[in-house]
């Protein structure tokens, strides 16, 4: 089982072949054998709130308030982000915030500038 590919959505070990498709026995996801490169490169895209597609040292805007966890501040509405770097994760976005510090965003609520 080592040479199939791991799940796509859920990242199981466990799939198994039907015929020419791969199937997860953990999330039920099903997909084509050939079509597991495809998948890892739209993986590593990230889109901002409209879906533009987001690279290295791009800047962004803010499109809503948002809560610093552990403190009292908030990333207002339209604050401009400059050369932010993308992770994998849920937050995908690292940079720095003006005032605030070092940060990660999720891409769903920035736009590109």
């Amino acid at each position: 089982m080592s040479h199939l590919p791991p799940c796509p959505q859920c990242h199981s070990e466990y799939a198994y072949e039907d015929g020419e498709i791969l199937i997860c026995p953990e999330c039920a996801h099903e997909w084509a054998a050939d079509a597991q490169e495809g998948a890892e490169d739209n993986e590593t895209t990230v889109k901002d709130a409209n879906g533009t597609a987001l690279k290295e040292g791009d800047a962004v805007v803010v499109i809503k308030d948002l809560k610093v966890k552990g403190s009292s501040s908030v990333v207002k509405v339209g604050t401009k982000v400059k050369n932010i770097r993308l992770v994998d994760g849920d937050h995908n976005i690292d940079c720095k915030i003006a005032g605030i510090g070092a940060m990660q965003l999720k891409s769903e609520f920035v736009k590109k500038a």
